[in-house]
Formats: structure tokens, C-alpha cells, sequence
């Protein structure tokens, strides 16, 4: 009789990496559905919820705001709380905010969106630091893995919520409930990572690590790259339907192009991360990205609905988009020598990256409401390119932001 190769002790530790891998894969699966979801129903949404250009800005500009409020203290709690207990109580925030966002009017559409961008804030800073602790050896494949969730149920949410109100006879409001499934199994599957829960490091080491982040100018430069990504994508998220329908094209169709720009963000958030962590300098992804995000963004303004060529445009803006997010996520971990680091660099650099990142959608709709176009308001992505080339060749060093 063949003994077993692997111990009970052994299997335990497997069964609990892979439920570790399952979790952290959920928890992505809600860092941006809830908030692609509701940008192709704005134009039913709008029929029951009178608002105008600015306020369904702000809807989208929302979640950014809780992002850019909270991000700096989530690592402070954290390491107060643990990791594990903080994550299961934003997933629970998560699942309320979801549930209660279609019923109520606008105050409770944007109280149950602003309660989504508190959990998914914290979703975003403790992601890269859980990684880079349990996974110290393999942190572009899980940031590839994480990515990918996060996107592909992006992709999903986006595509699927207009099919989803007009079939399920419940309209705007069945489709987010549905759609909120995601984030019970999400909750329920975290459950078992409470056990592992972490107690808290010492305050000291704590304030003396979040005094060095502020102060580091590559720290800095990270921030702004990580507000301007962000910027590209909810900017693109918030308004892409909008524009192709004042082009010419039917609400489903637009939806399907918010789908296409995910389906370019995709492959590019599994890939970049394998291959930025096996680089020294991220230089050249950077500067490929950027041209991309400049080519796309001018096929917009000049595409005027045809369809080849905005589908072309839409894609390649995707994966720029992708590129983008995937590289900021590394600067995360490769830029830093502890978790601690990571959790610190990450909540700065999304807090203030994110208060940057929430003027885009609201400014975009002040642009358009302004001009009664989109080609001047198109020019922020312009913007953000020109600031993603600059911020991004030099946090693409191979550095640390605590210097020794």
C-alpha cells in the first residue's frame, strides 16, 4: 500500500491557499462592476430620476470621492484590525450599498453608490498588500489573477445590465439587484479568512512609515500616475455610451462598445504584470501605453459613429486602460520593500490619485453641458496622457520610494 505523499496538515494548508486565491478573486470581481453596471443604465435610470449632465457625472464621480476620503486611513485600520476583518466588513458594505441603490429615489441611489466606493476602496489598497505578503514570489501572477477578475465581471456587468432591465420586466432597478449576486458569494466565500486574521503591528512603526510616503517624490509621481489612469477609465466608463449615441448609435450597441473597451483592458491586465515584474524599467510598456491611449482618443473625435473605426479606438483605449492600471498596480510592489510599504504607498497613492481621478466624469459633463460636444471634453484623456508619460517614465525606474 503506497503511502500518501502529502499530509493531512499539508492538505489543510492547500485547501485554505486555494480558498485564500478563490476570496482574493471575488473581492476583485467587485472593485468595478458595480460602478460599469450602471453607466449603460443611465438613460433608463434618467427616465425615472430626472438629473442632469453634471449630476449623472457626479453618480459616477461618487464612488471616486469615497475612494480619495478613505483610501489614506484604510491601511491605518488595517493593521488596527487586520486585513482579513476589514475586508469581510467592507464586502458586507458592499452587499447593503448594492441592495439598497435602486430603491428610494436619487438619495438612495447615491447614498447605496457612495456606500459601494467605501467597500471598494478598501478592496483596492489591501488587494496589492495581501498579495505581496502571502504571494511575495508570484505577485505578477496573482496581480494578473486579480486584474483579471476584476475586469472580466466589469466586462460582464456592462454588457449584461441593459439585457438584463429590458428582459427582466424590473427594469434599472432588477438589473443592479442581480447584478449584487456577485457580491453575497463574495462575502460568503470570505468567510473563512476571518480565522486568519491578523493582529495589529505597533503604532510607532505605523505613523513613522506614513510620514517617509508623503514625503518621497517618487511616491508623488506614482500618485499622479494612478490619478490619471484612473481618470482615462471612469472617464470612459461615465461617458463612453453617451457619446456613441449622440454619434448615431442605439443604446445596446453603446453598451456593447463599454464591453469592447473591457474585452481590450483584459488580456493586458493578466499579461503586463508577468512581464513588468520580470523587468527592470517599466519605460517601455509605459510609452507604448501612452501612444495607444493618444491614437485611441483622437479616433474618437474623429470617428463620428463609424464603426470600424470607433470599435478600433474604443479597443485600443482599452488597452492602454488596462496597461495603465496594471503597471500602477506593480509600482505598488515594486516599489516598495514590505507589505506595510505597499498598503501605505497604495492608500496614498489612491486617495489622493482618486480625489484627482473624480474631477474627470463631473468636469467632462460641465464640457459637454458648456460646449454641447464632446470633442473639447474628449481633450481631458489628452491630457491625462501627456501627464502619463511624464510621471510614468521616471516611477518606471528602478527605484525605491524609501530611499536608503
Amino acid at each position: 500500500m503506497e503511502k500518501e505523499l502529502i499530509s493531512p496538515d499539508e492538505k489543510v494548508k492547500v485547501r485554505s491557499r486555494i480558498l485564500l486565491i478563490i476570496g482574493i478573486l471575488l473581492v476583485a470581481a467587485n472593485l468595478r462592476a458595480p460602478i460599469t453596471a450602471i453607466s449603460p443604465l443611465l438613460s433608463y435610470i434618467r427616465v425615472d430620476l430626472p438629473m442632469s449632465n453634471t449630476m449623472t457625472g457626479f453618480l459616477t464621480t461618487l464612488p471616486l470621492l469615497a475612494f480619495a476620503g478613505l483610501s489614506p486611513f484604510v491601511s491605518k485600520i488595517a493593521r488596527k484590525y487586520g486585513m482579513e476583518l476589514v475586508v469581510f466588513f467592507a464586502l458586507c458594505l458592499m452587499v447593503i450599498g448594492s441592495l439598497i441603490r435602486p430603491f428610494g429615489g436619487i438619495s438612495l441611489l447615491l447614498l447605496g453608490t457612495f456606500m459601494i466606493g467605501i467597500a471598494i476602496a478598501v478592496g483596492n489598497v489591501l488587494l496589492p498588500s495581501l498579495i505581496k505578503k502571502e504571494f511575495p514570489f508570484k505577485m505578477g501572477l496573482m496581480t494578473g489573477m486579480y486584474s483579471i477578475s476584476m475586469n472580466v465581471c466589469a466586462m460582464l456587468a456592462s454588457g449584461l445590465s441593459v439585457p438584463i432591465a429590458v428582459k427582466s420586466g424590473f427594469g434599472w432597478q432588477g438589473a443592479l439587484v442581480s447584478l449584487s449576486a456577485v457580491a453575497i458569494i463574495a462575502l460568503l466565500i470570505w468567510l473563512p479568512q476571518l480565522k486568519y486574521n491578523k493582529p495589529p503591528v505597533s503604532n510607532h512603526t505605523e505613523h513613522a512609515t506614513k510620514k517617509n510616503i508623503w514625503k518621497s517624490p517618487l511616491a508623488w509621481k506614482i500618485t499622479i500616475f494612478m490619478g490619471m489612469q484612473s481618470t482615462v477609465f471612469y472617464v470612459m466608463v461615465a461617458w463612453l455610451p453617451n457619446i456613441l449615441i449622440s454619434q448615431g448609435m442605439a443604446s445596446t450597441q453603446a453598451g456593447f462598445m463599454l464591453s469592447l473597451l473591457q474585452l481590450g483592458i483584459l488580456p493586458f491586465t493578466f499579461i503586463v504584470p508577468i512581464i513588468a515584474g520580470k523587468m527592470k524599467s517599466q519605460q517601455p510598456i509605459v510609452i507604448t501605453m501612452v501612444v495607444l491611449l493618444l491614437l485611441g482618443t483622437t479616433g474618437l473625435m474623429l470617428g463620428s459613429g463609424h464603426l470600424w473605426i470607433t470599435s478600433i479606438s474604443v479597443f485600443i483605449t482599452g488597452v492602454a486602460s488596462g496597461t495603465a492600471f496594471s503597471v500602477c498596480m506593480m509600482f505598488f510592489n515594486l516599489r516598495t520593500t514590505t507589505a506595510t510599504e505597499a498598503a501605505d504607498l497604495s492608500g496614498m497613492a489612491q486617495s489622493v490619485g482618486y480625489l484627482l481621478a473624480a474631477t474627470g466624469p463631473t468636469l467632462f459633463g460641465m464640457l459637454h453641458d458648456v460646449t454641447d460636444g464632446y470633442t473639447v471634453p474628449l481633450g481631458i484623456l489628452i491630457f491625462a496622457g501627456i501627464l502619463l508619460f511624464i510621471t510614468g517614465l521616471d516611477a518606471s525606474r528602478d527605484k525605491k520610494v524609501f530611499s536608503k
